[in-house]
């Protein structure tokens, strides 16, 4: 098969952007860090409401008042998880997403009860997983950016253990892989997937050693993303495959949608919050 150039280029291009636009958000200061999480929020849960309405034919049907109150309900987490830090004068974002999250808490059933006509319950399954899989995700990540010592390097820290993870799997399977890791991904292998979470560890155990970082801690934290990342991939490509789709959205051509960039990132980082608040 010839190379496609068109391709490459697209691929290329928008990978360029993806990552100032990822750098910007990340290291600028916290408020561009916040705007870069919210918009990746409400991109997940545009594409994980369409996922889940292919298979979920009830799910496509609901109203706008529960589509769009949902998505801001979750928001209202992110703001929640912000903290004392992200302030200006009197207007704090925390006390912003508490108010604004009692207020959908009680207003999202009761428009539900008197405008719906046939109420299902497993439309409510569907969006209190997303709020638990999207919102409450990137309301720790959020939180995480907060932390008194490392603020800004346990997300960097956690999208890098990822990203090191995920090029190692795919490099170690295509050389040496051999047995299939689920039938949900065929294409990933257990050769890979092990050697990608010990590249892992060991690249940013060495990246701790050389930067003055707590090696022990970062090489855990490595660990710990890339293997709930790994499974994050499964879950996401679980969600497309009963969706019958190959990506979530079209967002970045060549790349898919929001939920195909962080799918991984989305299931690690409650596990990385959890070691954190316990030992660090």
């Amino acid at each position: 098969m010839a190379f496609n150039w068109q391709t490459f280029w697209t691929r290329t291009g928008t990978a360029l952007i993806f990552a100032v636009v990822m750098l910007a958000g990340l290291l600028w200061n916290q408020w561009a860090f916040f705007i870069l999480f919210s918009i990746i929020h409400f991109g997940c849960w545009y594409e994980y409401q369409e996922l889940v309405g292919k298979f979920e034919s009830g799910y496509a049907e609901i109203t706008p008042f529960h589509r769009y109150g949902i998505m801001l309900a979750g928001w209202s987490l992110l703001m929640y998880f912000t903290g004392d830090q992200f302030t200006s004068g009197p207007f704090s974002l925390h006390a912003l997403g508490w108010w604004t999250g009692l207020l959908f808490l009680f207003a999202l059933p009761i428009i539900e009860l008197l405008f719906t006509r046939d109420i299902r319950l497993v439309n409510i399954r569907y969006s209190a997983l997303g709020i638990i899989y999207i919102s409450l995700s990137w309301g720790l990540l959020i939180n995480l950016r907060t932390h008194a010592e490392y603020g800004y390097l346990l997300p960097i820290g956690i999208i890098f253990s990822i990203w090191i993870n995920d090029t190692m799997a795919y490099l170690v399977g295509s050389i040496i892989g051999k047995t299939p890791l689920s039938p949900v991904s065929p294409k990933k292998t257990w050769e890979g997937t092990i050697g990608g979470i010990l590249f892992s560890i060991a690249a940013m155990a060495i990246l701790a050693h050389f930067t003055g970082l707590p090696v022990n801690h970062t090489a855990t934290i490595a660990a710990i993303a890339a293997i709930t990342g790994t499974f994050g991939d499964l879950l996401e490509s679980k969600l497309k495959r009963m969706a019958g789709v190959k990506d979530s959205g079209h967002i970045m051509p060549g790349h898919g949608g929001f939920l195909d960039r962080f799918d991984s990132l989305l299931l690690a980082t409650p596990f990385v919050w959890v070691y954190v608040k316990l030992f660090l």
